[in-house]
């Protein structure tokens, strides 16, 4: 696949166009003199600032400004432009469902025919895996850790946490099989809410292990993670275990947190600050502050307070801890999109799926229907999950690496440094192709983290059993 031509990602990147906002057009004014036929570089620019100043009037409750602001941004955009407008698009189109959402009936109405199939989600996570390397990355790095976590040992057991994708299980059988002591006796534990996913699974992984000549067993449990019984697990006595989890923790993070639509205190003065940034040139507040339009709201700290909000979590990972594995290999989206209020939210979610369409377009034609589809069906509901959902309903909670290390050493684990070796064939991976360019592996205190040129997207870490 190559890249359209005439398109650049580096005019086209939204992330990009941050350090450069210019003054907002009024949402109340007439259209700029130069929408009708815009640049690229101030379409970028406009779009970025539109859809802040929008999520500020839908978090305030603002609707008519919202719905002003809405129509400015559909003027802009395309999911078949260059990636900030394809991005932009599936912002609005969040924003617009986060204030349909205050009539439920009429929400429903509209979204009753909009059913995504299990297989049509399992074909577009197949397609990102496809077409970006991050998973692949990911799997890679698991694997070497699970394997020299595991060495020597003949009974292995491993739970799957989210056992929808056979590639990295046939990559660790595979690895496992070509042991100088021979390959173990191994077991694998495979969770999805859905039975005929790890009914095929299981034909897979089976079908390799008899290939390679190994004593396998496949063990499935059909359970959301959130209702997961860990004595379901069924780990015995003798074996060596080790937990896998790809992009699953962070569902356990929604809470009932019944977040009311007025904004708060708080978010007054956001908007306000907001509001003043607007009156004059960008340029003056990043020379005052190049981080000025990120800072504005500060991360949730970090403190024993903010991880107690997420009970759920903390009582799975005790859970874990209590069956004593040997290694768990946890792959998490780094990007703190899990504020309490959309207006926190948005910014650190814009810079995530900026990153993510950007690096789409550099590799990927725009006109292709799987890259349409990954955009649409995994990005663009991952946005509207984020931007429109509360409470339990908002499952898409991303948090960085800083916060799942404390979470899991208050469970009672301790950091295993990924390995060079690990590092190694990643990175040989990325080198394979030209396709992968600009993308990177980053080792940062025994972690490592995938990224997008300089954007981290994904990290991956190494726990173990502490008594």
């Amino acid at each position: 696949m190559i890249k359209d031509e005439g398109s650049s990602s580096a005019t086209s990147s939204p992330l990009a166009f941050f350090p450069a906002l210019p003054q907002s057009p009024g949402m109340g004014s007439p259209y700029p003199s130069w929408l009708l036929e815009p640049r690229s570089e101030e379409r970028g620019i406009s779009l970025l600032k539109v859809i802040m100043t929008c999520a500020g009037h839908v978090a305030s409750g603002n609707l008519e400004q919202a719905n002003i602001a809405l129509e400015h941004i559909s003027h802009l955009t395309s999911t078949d432009g260059d990636s900030i407008q394809r991005m932009a698009a599936y912002f609005a189109e969040a924003l617009a469902d986060r204030i349909v959402r205050s009539w439920p009936g009429l929400h429903k109405a509209l979204n009753s025919t909009k059913i995504v199939s299990v297989n049509e989600k399992i074909l577009v996570q197949r397609l990102f895996f496809e077409l970006c390397p991050f998973l692949k990355l990911a799997y890679v790095i698991t694997n070497q850790a699970i394997f020299e976590a595991m060495e020597g040992e003949k009974m292995i057991h491993i739970i799957d946490l989210n056992s929808s994708q056979p590639d990295q299980m046939i990559d660790l059988l595979h690895t496992l099989s070509a042991r100088p002591e021979g390959p173990p006796h191994l077991r694998i534990t495979g969770i999805h809410e859905h039975k005929e996913v790890l009914e095929q699974m299981a034909v897979r992984l089976t079908e390799e292990a008899e290939k390679l000549d190994i004593p396998f067993q496949f063990n499935p449990i059909v359970s959301k993670l959130g209702n997961l019984d860990l004595e379901s697990l069924r780990v015995k006595t003798g074996e060596a275990l080790a937990v896998s989890s790809v992009l699953q923790l962070h569902t356990l993070l929604a809470t009932d947190d019944d977040m009311q639509r007025t904004p708060s205190p708080s978010m007054s003065a956001h908007l306000q600050q907001f509001s003043l940034m607007n009156q004059r040139p960008l340029k003056d507040w990043l020379e005052k502050d190049p981080l000025s339009l990120l800072s504005m709201s500060p991360d949730s700290a970090l403190s024993p307070l903010s991880l107690s909000a997420s009970p759920k979590v903390g009582s799975f990972l005790s859970g874990l801890w209590k069956l004593s594995p040997k290694v768990m290999v946890i792959t998490e989206q780094e990007s703190n999109n899990n504020g309490s209020t959309l207006w926190e939210r948005i910014r650190p979610t814009l810079f995530y799926y900026g990153a993510l369409f950007d690096c789409l377009d550099s590799t990927v034609p725009r006109t292709t229907v799987e890259r349409q589809k990954i955009e649409k069906m995994l990005f663009g509901e991952e946005i509207k999950n984020i931007v429109a959902c509360d409470g339990l309903e908002r499952t898409e909670r991303h948090e960085k690496i800083e916060k799942w290390s404390l979470r899991l050493e208050v469970a009672g684990f301790f950091k295993v440094n990924l390995s060079y070796q690990g590092l190694m064939q990643a990175t040989r991976l990325l080198r394979q192709s030209h396709f992968f360019n600009g993308y990177k592996i980053k080792d940062e205190n025994g972690y490592s983290i995938i990224c997008w040129r300089d954007s981290p997207l994904f990290s991956v870490s190494a726990w173990r059993f502490r008594r």
